[in-house]
């Protein structure tokens, strides 16, 4: 019997497709499996077509038996087997696909649909296997055919014997090397999980014979063991299940199978789109963060599904990164098993689902918000930092789609609110949403800045997130409700006649003020007579865009630049004790001056959260002013 040469490939494309296609070996026999599958399929689709032709569901199965001894394992289906002519143009021919040709002539009517193309992922068979040896007796056919290969060298055909319609494939396990072992790939319990890893959802039983161990009959204490055939998949995939039909509990156990968590999901959705394109989809919404979910070492993505069979673990391509904490699986039909990450990347279905799926989050994010507050409270609490970042990356080109969902600490309602809320409440009169940034609620406030505002009846949100001031720069205004710092030089209220410094006294001041701004130079881009301070002496305020908590921030950044510094503004409440003092001080004391000026600056330095610039100086001057 001569051997033939494959047709179509060189041996080195043969060995390149194995180790560079797949990385995982385990995927073979998600492979095979899917291609047993498609087989029964296509006895399926006759059945739709040719009246004589039964199909009773019961006959249709698929068995995978390991042999230790011999080193086999055989992959045997019922399906529709190949003719010669069949084996010789789907297996002689490297990444032929006689399922996608039969897909193409024999549509699906009914949401059945072929999954493997018999081609490129048969031959990953040759990761784990020397010796390939198929068995197949077609439909209609009395004659049985032998093909059999050794790996790119070639492969032979020859007439054979077998009494059943259908396809047996029979791998030479290799044997063990210093670095792999093949023998994994011969024991029960590593070939079961497998196929519940890639293959739960195959349609059809996928039969093992399973040992398990009972006790003896007529003797106490003593057990043998018993073989029996069992189906080892789930067979039908909770999302192809009727929604109506499901209750919460079912899906938290799907949840705790699939180990998505060791928490309960929050909530779930449960997408069947069936227009522009089709998939299912099961989504968990987490109700705790994951110990690593803030570190590099996190990876978001979604399973991935191609008609039930499992072609990768986590697609990342299907979440945008500020819902990265979304756990669960998509199944599509349109997907091919072998489709590669860099072909998913540009695959326009895999984006139209990606599109829906940020819409659906978003939707259900909304809804627990309004209508289950606390649950959305205890979600934020987990997540809310993420959704703040997909504010702030890529210059808030996604700020449209987060800024309802974000939620801060109010100053009157003591506790989270949204953006529109806070809107809602604002008096006519208020131009500006304000906002404070500090460690805590409770530094922020007893921030003298929020003084004026508060007095106002004006509410502030705190921002004691570090992400949070950077990502209400993107957003800028909400609802054309510009953002503005409590610490901001002009927050846009106009003073009352009391409050306003007369044109006397700011002529009066300004040489004091001058004379302070000497004193603090290159610490300070100006002193000035506060607006905001009703009882504390002093505090700081900016110019510019950059504030004194951005300042902490990216200076407290593993490379952050030391020198970046924020347009600070010595503020100094004249209707102030203190402020007595100041003067005194400048018409005849020109030292103290200097030491009044430093304490307050360090005083506001302290108030902000910030180091003073010399501890030993600063308690050395509180000395002074105590003798």
């Amino acid at each position: 019997m001569a051997k033939k040469e494959f047709k179509a490939e060189s041996k080195r494309l043969l060995e390149m497709m194995i180790n560079s296609i797949y990385t995982q070996r385990e995927i073979f026999l998600r492979e095979l499996i899917s291609n047993a599958s498609d087989a029964i399929d296509k006895i399926y689709y006759k059945a739709l077509a040719d009246d004589n032709l039964v199909f009773n569901k019961e006959d249709y199965y698929i068995k995978v038996t390991a042999d230790k001894e011999s080193r086999t394992l055989t992959i045997a289906d019922t399906g529709i087997g190949m003719t010669q002519e069949e084996l010789e143009n789907n297996l002689g021919i490297i990444a032929n696909s006689g399922s996608f040709a039969f897909k193409k002539d024999n549509e699906a009517k009914d949401g059945h649909n072929i999954i493997g193309q018999f081609g490129v992922g048969f031959y990953s068979a040759f990761m784990v296997a020397d010796d390939v040896t198929v068995i197949s007796k077609a439909l209609g056919s009395e004659q049985a055919f032998k093909w059999e290969s050794q790996g790119a060298d070639g492969y032979t055909i020859e007439p054979c014997e077998k009494d059943t319609v259908g396809t047996e494939i029979t791998l030479k396990i290799k044997e063990n090397t210093e670095d792999d072992n093949y023998d994994e790939f011969l024991e029960e319990f590593r070939l079961k999980s497998v196929i519940k890893k890639y293959s739960d959802f195959i349609r059809f039983p996928i039969k093992m014979d399973i040992t398990g161990r009972q006790p003896k009959e007529g003797a106490e204490n003593e057990f043998i063991d018993v073989t029996e055939e069992q189906t080892v998949n789930s067979i039908v995939p909770i999302w192809r299940k009727n929604k109506k039909e499901l209750t919460d509990e079912d899906y938290n156990n799907f949840y705790a199978e699939k180990r998505y968590g060791f928490d309960k999901p929050l909530k779930h959705i449960h997408i069947s789109a069936d227009g522009a394109v089709v998939y299912n989809a099961i989504l968990f919404i987490p109700e705790n963060t994951p110990f690593d979910y803030y570190t590099k070492e996190y990876e978001k993505g979604l399973e991935l599904y191609s008609n039930g069979v499992l072609i990768m673990n986590k697609c990342a391509d299907l979440l945008p990164d500020y819902f990265s904490f979304v756990k669960g699986m998509v199944d599509s039909e349109d997907l091919s098993l072998n489709i590669s990450r860099e072909m998913l990347q540009h695959d326009r279905q895999l984006t139209m689902i990606a599109k829906n799926i940020k819409s659906k989050i978003k939707s259900q994010l909304l809804s627990l918000l309004k209508d289950e507050r606390e649950q959305y409270e205890t979600f934020y609490k987990s997540f809310g930092r993420q959704l703040k970042f997909g504010v702030y990356n890529d210059y808030g080109m996604e700020k449209e789609t987060l800024q309802d969902l974000l939620m801060f600490h109010s100053s009157k309602e003591k506790k989270l609110v949204t953006l529109a809320e806070y809107v809602e409440r604002m008096p006519e009169d208020q131009k500006y949403i304000y906002y404070a940034s500090g460690e805590s609620v409770e530094r922020i406030e007893k921030l003298p800045q929020t003084e004026m505002v508060l007095d106002k009846g004006y509410e502030i949100l705190y921002f004691t997130d570090d992400i949070d001031e950077f990502a209400i720069k993107m957003i800028m205004a909400y609802k054309e409700k510009e953002f503005r710092n409590v610490s901001s030089g002009d927050l846009g209220i106009e003073e009352s006649a009391e409050d306003k410094p007369s044109e006397e006294e700011e002529n009066e001041n300004k040489g004091l003020f001058e004379a302070m701004q000497g004193i603090l130079s290159g610490k300070v881009k100006a002193v000035k007579a506060s607006k905001r301070l009703k009882s504390h002496p002093v505090c700081l305020s900016t110019e510019g865009e950059l504030t004194i908590e951005m300042e902490k921030i990216l200076k407290a950044m593993p490379n952050g630049g030391q020198d970046v510094q924020a347009d600070k503004v010595l503020e100094i409440n004249i209707h102030h004790d203190v402020f007595k003092s100041l003067k005194a001080a400048a018409e005849g004391d020109k030292e103290k001056l200097g030491l009044y000026t430093n304490l307050l600056y360090n005083q506001a330095l302290l108030i902000e959260g910030l180091q003073v610039n010399d501890p030993v100086q600063f308690t050395n001057d509180i000395c002074k002013i105590m003798v």
